[in-house]
């Protein structure tokens, strides 16, 4: 299972992700090693626990780039 090192605004849907630290397994999708061609996919799909995070304010707001999907904007498209 892969992690992040985040660091910044905690926002209400998460942080700025800096950096991903690969697992290096076959079976993690986020991985550089998990197959392209993985014609079954049932492999690991999420993210462990930060392995480092700096948080350096909280808000309960969604980050710019989400708030246009969260609060409508893709919706009236």
């Amino acid at each position: 299972m892969c992690n992040l090192e985040t660091e910044g605004t905690k926002h209400g849907c998460g942080t700025r992700k800096l950096r991903k630290i690969d697992c290096g397994s076959m079976y993690c999708i986020h991985s550089s090693h998990h197959s392209r061609n993985c014609m079954d996919c049932h492999c690991e799909r999420y993210f462990g626990p930060d392995a480092k995070e700096i948080i350096t304010f909280t808000t309960t707001e969604y980050c710019p780039s989400c708030q246009y999907w969260f609060k409508g904007g893709a919706q009236r498209r």
